[in-house]
């Protein structure tokens, strides 16, 4: 696809200047360099845009000590702050198992008009470069928080790199982010396209079906498997069409087209709740919002951005 890049996430040719984080402490005295700052996974924003900060801006008194560099821009150095210790005043804790967390919560030594927000609710408000920030500081941060631990002998691991490693003393082990890669099938039959849901989605929500990549599992092998596996649609040629970041904790979406040869479904419960093929005409009707019982993938997501793309005829 020729727009392939533009998908939420990507595309905005952040400069991540991976041969300087052996001198993130120099960089962090760089008088221009400004982090961003997660709560919970979380976003500090104002106004649809990231709030920057400097170094020694009040707010990180409340963070961890371990910042990880994201790169530079035009104004200088960047870096991703985790403030994930701090409780915020009345918290209120059943959000939390919401499908989408939709509350806001608000640091005392930020402007009031900031707010640490969820991205998914955002991110189709904020700008190339601000998704790109955002989305790897929550990839890298979350990844910090949930592996702590060596993972070949039990230890404490220690923060290296400018968060982009973490090394074992205790038996020399070195650890990297981890990056899952998920298969997202833009799967059609004529002028129909197979969707699917899953358990606790909104009501009425359709998308693409999706699944990980195994080990020793080519992209290819993994659509055709994933698609029978949930559908029982047997899928012939598949093509790759474009990619996206998705942080929700850490995964590659890998958007295919496949084209099935048949369509017969046969849904397994245990993956997915329902399945249907949907016409042209019925997803243009879903897009539109005037569906009877179909609500189309959340904007920002790569299956909303296939599916409006197969709509547009524009995929080629």
């Amino acid at each position: 696809m020729k727009i392939a890049e533009y998908v939420t996430f990507g595309g905005s040719n952040l400069d991540r200047a991976a041969e300087c984080r052996g001198q993130a402490t120099e960089l962090a005295l760089d008088p221009e360099a400004r982090a961003i700052v997660l709560w919970r996974g979380k976003v500090l924003t104002k106004k649809d845009e990231l709030v920057r900060v400097s170094l020694d801006h009040p707010v990180l008194d409340d963070a961890s000590p371990d910042q990880v560099f994201l790169g530079r821009d035009e104004s200088g150095p960047i870096f991703g702050a985790d403030l994930s210790g701090w409780t915020p005043p009345d918290m209120d804790d059943a959000a939390f198992d919401s499908f989408l967390d939709a509350t806001h919560q608000r640091h005392p030594a930020v402007a009031d008009d900031a707010v640490f927000a969820e991205l998914r609710t955002i991110m189709i408000a904020l700008s190339l470069r601000d998704a790109e920030l955002a989305a790897t500081a929550k990839a890298v941060l979350g990844w910090h928080l949930s592996h702590k631990y060596c993972s070949r002998c039990g230890a404490l691991s220690d923060f290296s790199m400018a968060g982009w490693q973490r090394n074992c003393t205790a038996c020399g082990g070195h650890h990297f982010p981890r990056t899952d890669p998920v298969v997202i099938m833009l799967i059609t039959h004529g002028n129909a396209v197979l969707l699917g849901r899953s358990p606790g989605w909104p009501d009425g929500m359709y998308s693409c079906l999706a699944g990980f990549v195994e080990p020793g599992e080519t992209i290819e092998a993994a659509v055709r498997r994933e698609v029978f596996e949930e559908a029982g649609v047997r899928v012939g040629a598949v093509t790759y069409l474009a990619s996206q970041p998705w942080p929700f904790p850490a995964s590659l979406m890998i958007g295919c087209a496949g084209d099935a040869l048949g369509t017969d479904l046969t849904i397994d419960p245990d993956e997915i709740e329902d399945a249907r093929w949907v016409s042209r005409e019925e997803l243009a009707q879903a897009f539109s919002g005037h569906h009877p019982d179909i609500l189309p993938a959340r904007k920002g997501a790569i299956a909303h951005f296939l599916l409006q793309n197969w709509l547009a005829d524009t995929l080629d």
